[in-house]
């Protein structure tokens, strides 16, 4: 599955903050980090930890939502 990671930075919080919306039920944003890179490799660790909580929990995952096509803005 994949499941869609939104990195945008923030003014008032000086750095990349990271939601997933496909999991709406933990604490928006979820991560973040200094650099893109930083709150991408966050993100990814945070979407982990998720889905091994969900499977641990035998919860069913939830369904990955298209929001269109993926674009990288530097």
């Amino acid at each position: 599955m994949k499941y869609t990671i939104l990195i945008q930075w923030s003014n008032e919080d000086e750095c990349y903050v990271v939601s997933l919306p496909d999991f709406p039920d933990i604490m928006q944003p979820c991560t973040h980090g200094d650099t893109y890179e930083e709150a991408l490799k966050n993100a990814q660790e945070v979407l982990e930890m998720l889905i091994e909580s969900y499977l641990e929990d035998d919860q069913p995952l939830p369904e990955p939502q298209t929001l269109g096509k993926s674009l990288k803005v530097a």
